[in-house]
């Protein structure tokens, strides 16, 4: 008799894209097992799955670690201190914005939609990780802000957390533009409006002040 397992043309890899595909554009819970069985490899057994992946759980932490080595990259540019902090801000808003409208792959950002789309309780642990994306991209929006201060290209009297949290708002939005079907033109014009924020401020004060770790020092001598 003729053993059942998975189909010898199995490419594991590229299941481990597919179920990444599934739980980027459903979420953990609304992602079934049985949605999984019959997309991945063409459609494996119960029992094949579980030799492949362990869980459903082990499955989408590998997805998670995929998607944030890989998608996620694109707000990396905010850690990049060789780039002006208005750059890297700019920066990471165009390339989110780019890769979250791109075909080929789900519309949004898995890390942003994974709020909108949380397990139940007894299932939150799995979405640990994104939350942790979202606060080291939340982190490096601030960093930027406050070397933007630093540096004298924005004025000390600015709220920094109050400006990155303005930022990383509108970042975290950007999920739901794409998946409503915005043009990526659209959203790259509104990129542009968001950063006269930043310009405005900058060119409100003369910046002839600098922060330093004993406060705020003139720059101009006086």
């Amino acid at each position: 008799m003729a053993q059942m397992g998975r189909p010898r043309t199995f490419d594991r890899d590229h299941a481990v894209e597919q179920a990444l595909h599934l739980f980027w554009q459903h979420g953990y819970d609304a992602t079934s097992l049985a949605q999984l069985k019959a997309r991945l490899g063409g459609g494996i057994s119960a029992p094949s799955f579980y030799a492949a992946f362990g869980s459903k759980e082990a499955l989408f932490d590998e997805c998670v670690q995929r998607y944030l080595a890989t998608f996620a990259q694109v707000t990396e540019c905010l850690w990049d201190e060789s780039l002006p902090p208005r750059q890297a801000i700019e920066t990471a808003l165009r390339q989110s914005a780019r890769m979250q409208c791109e075909d080929g792959h789900p519309k949004g950002c898995m890390v942003s939609l994974s709020v909108m789309s949380a397990p139940s309780p007894e299932n939150a642990r799995v979405v640990d990780a994104l939350t942790q994306s979202r606060a080291h991209t939340r982190a490096g929006i601030l960093a930027c802000v406050e070397r933007g201060v630093s540096a004298g290209q924005l004025p000390g009297t600015i709220h920094a957390p109050a400006m990155a949290t303005m930022f990383d708002s509108f970042l975290q939005g950007i999920s739901i533009l794409a998946r409503d079907n915005t043009q990526h033109e659209v959203i790259d014009a509104a990129i542009t409006q968001i950063l006269l924020t930043w310009d405005n401020a900058a060119s409100t004060e003369p910046s002839t002040y600098r922060n330093d770790e004993k406060g705020l020092i003139d720059l101009t001598g006086e």
